[in-house]
């Protein structure tokens, strides 16, 4: 891991601190960014998250779609988790946790928005820092590729409806031309102009070519994510010193969901008899989630000081800690996995 994404919760921490002082400090430039908008697209953030969320796609080989049927069983359970269960289960978390138990202490006007957050957090997989826990864990590189590139097909036709539909659940009004129009920002283009420069990079230099590259940008894409925090907690300041126990709350339902997700997809994994260099990048990938996407769209949907922009970045704070412990847990279960994987193969 760089020494960013090894420190990020670090990171978070110091933009929270940062973007809530200069918020209080120059509020006529935070009104500025803000009301920079075309179509309800803020283009500062656009920029952003283009810069965050391009280099990440550009690591993706579609072409390794193709091996699917050599990892059927992993790729079967991992999709089950990703669009079957992670988001629904989110939701009721959000539901229970959010809606109900922690409601007398987050501010009333928010709680809708939380969950609206919470719901999008959930909705997308992880693209980019799935390679790093699957490295970590001794994880299939094929399957991991193969696995990622067929999450980011789906999350193309199948975020908006889902989203869309979870937030319909939980009686949040859905902007749909919003949603669609973050889609096509946010995933579409970015997947297009990722694959194009992909191959162009390939075609002249080669995998060295590309990794260079990429070594280059990944910088950059962290950058511009810690820059749309100190954004982001600018806006968020007042709220977050009013109410410090809001983010505690939230993290709540998000540690859960990342927990009994990756539990489950190892536990499947097991039950099929697939090798543990399947089950363990499987249960990662299952559990956690594409906060890049979830921050932008929070934004474009509900706006910088909307609780649901909130809750996103929660799930950017723990997640490096909470998927490392997952690493750690998979790692050091390896010998109990093989013993029951070998007897169901």
């Amino acid at each position: 891991m760089s020494l960013f994404e090894r420190y990020l919760t670090l990171w978070v921490t110091l933009c929270i601190v940062v973007g809530i002082a200069l918020g209080h400090l120059l509020p006529g430039l935070f009104h500025a960014i803000g009301t920079a908008e075309v179509a309800h697209v803020n283009l500062p953030v656009a920029v952003l998250i283009w810069a965050m969320i391009i280099p990440m796609l550009a690591k993706v080989d579609f072409g390794a779609i193709g091996k699917v049927r050599e990892h059927w069983r992993g790729i079967g359970v991992t999709l089950f988790i990703n669009w079957a269960v992670k988001p629904f289960s989110m939701a009721l978390l959000g539901w229970l946790f959010v809606g109900t138990l922690f409601r007398p202490w987050l501010p009333a006007d928010q709680v809708d928005s939380y969950i609206a957050g919470l719901i999008l957090l959930a909705a997308a997989p992880c693209t980019a820092m799935v390679f790093v826990w699957s490295n970590l864990s001794d994880g299939e590189p094929d399957f991991t590729l193969t696995q990622v590139a067929l999450n980011d097909t789906i999350m193309v036709f199948a975020f908006a409806p889902i989203v869309g539909l979870l937030l319909g659940l939980s009686a949040i009004r859905v902007p749909w031309e919003t949603l669609l129009l973050s889609v096509g920002l946010y995933i579409v283009v970015p997947v297009v102009l990722a694959q194009v420069v992909r191959g162009r990079v390939l075609a002249r230099g080669g995998a060295a070519g590309l990794a260079a590259l990429l070594g280059r940008l990944q910088p950059l894409s962290l950058v511009a994510l810690l820059t749309t925090l100190v954004l982001l907690f600018g806006f968020q300041g007042e709220q977050i010193i009013a109410q410090p126990l809001v983010i505690a709350l939230l993290a709540v339902p998000i540690l859960i969901q990342v927990y009994f997700n990756a539990g489950l997809a190892y536990l499947l994994n097991r039950a099929t008899g697939e090798a543990h260099c399947v089950a363990a990048p499987s249960a990662l990938i299952g559990a956690s989630n594409f906060f890049e996407l979830a921050v932008a769209a929070a934004i474009s949907l509900f706006g910088f000081s909307s609780g649901a922009a909130l809750a996103t970045v929660v799930g950017v704070l723990i997640e490096v800690p909470v998927m490392l412990s997952v690493v750690k847990i998979v790692n050091a279960s390896k010998g109990w996995y093989e013993a029951g994987a070998a007897r169901r193969s």
